[in-house]
């Protein structure tokens, strides 16, 4: 179990090394007010003076004292070359590893040039430790640490908070859950108000690690002991309470020596206190330091290997991260350039190794916008949006020109849908710049490998950046054209032969006529379907005249009067007459009677002005037949016609009709429209930019960085990395040494 502190303290010589504070070490914490003995007790159980001593604060830096039993014939620690085979004692410095120091003398002024390098010269404090190893054959195996002195008003040229950093300072070391609080009091105040005990019971409440030493036994007032504060009835400490004698500062000016102090310390408590001088004392205070360090070496010392095993992985994947030293630049720069364009396409295939799973990024969020944005916003449009009955009116009007109407005119339905298929073309655009955004943005998720590549050489990254956003800069141009052309090509050519079309447009009749009047004719399926076929039946022989329903007399006249080449009433008759001439049934007198009643003008004599709306359009004009109809009738004055034709009024059942039967054509054509931009844009947007840029990435990379003067340059480390390998490579060695050390220790050790 005597192996135990030789360990601890070659584990403190591995961490103090590389100035690590993360494994917490079992230590002996010295804690205490300014001037309440601590480094008296110190030097009590050295043996030797060494110590800085003067009045107010002295002890400015925190020092790590490891006392090492070394016997003479000692062959580990004593080397022939250092001089130390016959020296009962000696000193080593770790600022200074390769001087040994035989007198204390010189370890003192040491410790003195040392605090004042870095804590200055104006009694200021510093947390850089001082660390001091003695070897010698009259110590016991401790590491102890001196602390500064806790004071509570600055004095000389102090700093005005000298209070916080000290509490601070003494925090951080006792708040170690592996070190043993020495708390050292005077016996010639109360125990109550002592500093020290509180600060210890702020971070140790429950006392199990707190050991309390009583200083100045033979300075309390006459007529007083402190047998009750050694019996722990004052405050009672686990650990217990020892009493010591120390030098004066009278005795510290005579140069009286600690071997004498030690005997007139004895002498005074077996005078003193006989019943508890064998429990008290600076030898039994340095064994039972001794016994408590190892007992509690033995508890932390399974956890503290866990803890060692635990961060040499750690820094084995940090030292990793940081990737090795590069000897061949212009290797590493190929194989950067590599890794990247591999991550890049493997985050938008979906195929990285480390996926996220916090938000969608790559190939997954360009799904999303294909399918879910773009296609919703699409779904979103409204095939009649913006427009209204009014406006179909007007186009309907103005494809026209003077001539009324018998039929929709296919013009307008043709500049009504494309009007509405332009509405497309804006959410495509945008749908390709999301995409590029997205395409810029997978840059930052290429992977954490990628990414530790990119901090270590950030001209490198730099560059690799400014390449890519180039790339699908030159990209953008061409995907939107294509997508514009998409837009064209619907455009170009309104292909009402489409099978989808056709299908709708075939229910357009049954659908007007169950919705309209029962009394008013169904409209045809289109320009030609109906009275065509019914003009090859009547022109047939021995056809008559009574096949054809009276209501629909009129229409198939009309349509007659527009199909034959007549300029007059007269002409018309002339027409009818010869083409029903082969037909017996049909003669002058029966088809001039049926164009009279059909005009509503009985023998063709009576003249009613408000009939001529019956007569066939192209021959409300007729000069004849005005001639006829209303021959002596004045020339009424028209109101004048609005300039807006989108005046608010009720529309007529016809004006209806025809806006119904434009409002379903558009809406079947643009609903085919849209599923074509909809399954086409994505596909175009794939191929200009996602594919070719998944395609030429790694070779527009090489072509822009891969050169021989460039390899330097692009690979030139940044500090900081270099700085934290070094920083990782270090403490990962030294944790590989302390897992080494502790792998030493048997079990039986331990026992």
């Amino acid at each position: 179990m005597e192996a135990l502190i030789p360990v601890i303290n070659k584990l403190q010589d591995v961490f103090n090394t590389v100035g690590s504070d993360s494994i917490h070490l079992p230590q002996i914490i010295v804690l205490g007010s300014q001037s309440s003995g601590k480094s008296s007790v110190i030097e009590s159980l050295v043996g030797r003076s060494f110590l800085p001593r003067g009045t107010g604060i002295v002890t400015r830096r925190p020092l790590i004292l490891q006392l090492v039993y070394c016997p003479k014939e000692d062959r580990e620690h004593r080397h022939v070359r250092d001089g130390t085979v016959d020296v009962e004692e000696w000193g080593v410095f770790l600022h200074a590893k390769d001087k040994i120091y035989k007198r204390f003398d010189e370890i003192r002024t040491e410790i003195e040039e040392e605090t004042a390098r870095m804590a200055g010269n104006n009694k200021g404090i510093c947390s850089e430790p001082i660390n001091l190893k003695i070897y010698s054959t009259k110590v016991v195996n401790l590491t102890l640490v001196d602390l500064p002195g806790i004071t509570k008003v600055p004095v000389g040229d102090q700093p005005p908070d000298i209070e916080q950093q000290i509490r601070e300072l003494v925090l951080k070391y006792i708040s170690n859950p592996n070190s043993i609080i020495l708390a050292v009091v005077t016996a010639n105040t109360d125990m109550a108000t002592s500093e020290s005990l509180a600060i210890a019971k702020d971070v140790d409440p429950d006392g199990r690690r707190t050991l309390a030493v009583v200083t100045k036994l033979d300075l309390m007032d006459a007529g007083t002991d402190a047998i009750d504060i050694l019996c722990g009835r004052v405050i009672p400490v686990k650990l217990g309470i020892i009493g010591v004698v120390n030098r004066s500062q009278q005795d510290i000016m005579n140069n009286k020596s600690i071997k004498d102090a030690l005997k007139d310390e004895t002498t005074f408590l077996q005078s003193k206190y006989p019943t508890l001088a064998a429990r008290n004392g600076t030898p039994y205070l340095a064994k039972t330091l001794n016994r408590l360090l190892m007992h509690h070496i033995r508890d932390c010392l399974p956890d503290l290997k866990t803890r060692v095993n635990l961060m040499i992985s750690q820094y084995q994947s940090l030292l990793s991260s940081y990737g090795e030293d590069i000897s061949d630049k212009s290797k590493t720069l190929l194989q950067i350039i590599t890794k990247f364009a591999s991550a890049y396409c493997s985050t938008i295939e979906g195929t990285a190794r480390n996926i996220e799973t916090t938000e969608l990024c790559g190939g997954a969020r360009i799904c999303y916008i294909f399918h879910e944005t773009f296609g919703r916003t699409l779904d979103s449009i409204h095939p009649l949006a913006g427009l209204t009955k009014m406006d179909i009116l007007t186009a309907i009007r103005n494809a026209n020109g003077p001539r009324p109407a018998l039929f929709v005119p296919e013009v307008s339905f043709e500049l009504l849908v494309k009007r509405q298929i332009r509405r497309l073309e804006e959410p495509s655009l945008r749908c390709v710049e999301l995409i590029h955004e997205e395409m810029q943005r997978i840059i930052q998720h290429c992977g954490s490998e990628v990414q530790q590549e990119m901090l270590r050489f950030p001209k490198l990254y730099e560059k690799i950046v400014d390449v890519v956003t180039q790339l699908l800069r030159r990209r953008l141009p061409t995907t939107n054209v294509m997508v514009e052309n998409l837009v064209a090509i619907e455009l170009a050519y309104i292909n009402t032969k489409h099978p989808d079309f056709y299908k709708d447009i075939s229910m357009v009749p049954t659908m007007i006529k169950s919705s309209g009047d029962s009394s008013r004719p169904s409209r045809p399926k289109s320009m030609y379907g109906k009275f065509q076929s019914e003009q090859q039946e009547l022109m047939q022989p021995n056809v008559s005249l009574a096949v054809v329903p009276q209501q629909e007399q009129a229409d198939f006249f009309n349509y007659l009067f527009r199909i034959l080449p007549v300029t007059s009433y007269n002409d018309f008759m002339n027409a009818i007459q010869s083409r029903s001439s082969s037909n017996p049934q049909l003669n002058n007198e029966d088809a001039t009677t049926w164009v009279s009643n059909l005009m509503s003008v009985p023998n063709g004599k009576e003249n009613n002005v408000n009939h001529v709306s019956n007569l066939p359009d192209s021959a409300k004009t007729d000069g004849d037949l005005k001639s006829v109809l209303s021959p002596q009738k004045p020339v009424n004055l028209l109101p004048q016609i609005p300039l807006n034709s989108n005046s608010y009024r009720k529309l007529s059942e016809n004006e209806e009709h025809d806006c119904e039967i434009i409002e379903r054509l558009i809406k079947s054509y643009f609903y085919i429209v849209r599923k074509s931009i909809q399954d086409t844009v994505p596909k175009a947007v794939m191929h200009f930019l996602v594919n070719f840029v998944k395609d030429n990435l790694q070779s527009e990379l090489v072509t822009h960085l891969y050169k021989a003067d460039n390899a330097d340059q692009l690979l030139d480390e940044s500090e900081h990395i270099a700085q934290r390998r070094k920083e990782a490579g270090d403490m990962l060695k030294a944790l590989q040494r302390a897992s080494h050390i502790i792998s030493e220790i048997r079990e039986t050790h331990m026992w």
